[in-house]
């Protein structure tokens, strides 16, 4: 079985739960409608994968796990709602489909963004009190989790890109930090937390941060080829919107060829960290690592 059909297989189980995890909790029913037409519109669901693969690998159960991996594409999720929108990077598609506030309105998927965010940190401690994962680990990745989505993180990522952009001499360092915290910080708490959440030692958690740390860098570079090499149809948003928009890009800083070399260094630096590993776990994260930076969309 190809990488490419092994992660479609573990994002298929991610799916079946997702398709009912925000039933049940009161929410409206337009505003439901709004979430889950942006949360299950389909997608790699790699950090919940990537969760899941740590778990597993370092000996825990994945299906106790489930419901906080989940929380990682909530999380997502809302930040691609929120980026979509015209204060923002002002997108009309995402996933091949018209953006949440197109097919909405702006206030609906604001909501629907704050939504799911709220709705995340109810599946993390579902995690324990749920699922009986002990208290302790399922605290210690929720603060894991928090600080990456926040305002040193995710969030923060995204406020500095809105700054870098049209900005001129945007240095190849101060975008290597903002994608560290827009992109990367999501991918290395998902690593992270699966180890935590696994009840692994100091050491394996160090080596799951250190490769999601990797991931994460190698995945952005990627992104940023793709929206110059791509197609839309492929992609299933606009293609060519970086440069549309003025943003700062590796490809526009270094050039497409030391872009996709960058990349491929640090999938090779992620696979390092799994010399300590064996089996059929740390072979999948062997080759989501290298599947990142050879993938089309």
């Amino acid at each position: 079985m190809t990488v490419k059909a092994r992660l479609a297989e573990r994002a298929r189980e991610v799916e079946a739960y997702l398709e009912g995890c925000l039933r049940g909790r009161g929410i409206p029913d337009r505003l439901l409608a709004s979430m889950e037409y942006s949360l299950l519109a389909g997608g790699k669901r790699l950090r919940p994968v990537l969760t899941l693969a740590w778990t597993s690998m370092l000996g825990g159960d994945p299906a106790r796990v489930m419901s906080f991996a989940a929380s990682l594409e909530c999380i997502h999720t809302y930040s691609l709602i929120h980026d979509d929108l015209p204060a923002m990077d002002d997108d009309d598609l995402r996933r091949g489909r018209p953006s949440n506030h197109k097919q909405f309105d702006e206030a609906t998927a604001i909501l629907a963004g704050d939504g799911l965010l709220t709705e995340a940190f109810s599946l993390m401690a579902e995690a324990s009190f749920k699922h009986g994962l002990p208290a302790e680990r399922v605290l210690r990745a929720v603060g894991v989790l928090a600080a990456a989505a926040g305002g040193g993180g995710m969030v923060g990522g995204q406020a500095v890109d809105m700054a870098f952009t049209g900005r001129a001499e945007v240095t190849l360092e101060e975008l290597r930090r903002m994608h560290a915290m827009k992109t990367g910080a999501l991918i290395t708490a998902a690593c992270e937390c699966g180890a935590v959440l696994a009840g692994a030692p100091d050491r394996d958690v160090e080596n799951a941060r250190e490769y999601g740390r990797a991931v994460g860098v190698a995945f952005q570079i990627v992104d940023d080829v793709l929206d110059v090499e791509g197609d839309t149809a492929t992609l299933g948003k606009p293609a060519g919107s970086d440069a549309a928009m003025g943003k700062s890009t590796y490809p526009a800083l270094i050039g497409l060829a030391q872009s996709k070399e960058l990349a491929s260094g640090h999938a090779d630096e992620a696979v390092q960290r799994l010399v300590d590993y064996e089996g059929a776990g740390k072979t999948l994260l062997a080759d989501l690592a290298r599947y990142i930076v050879d993938r089309v969309c």
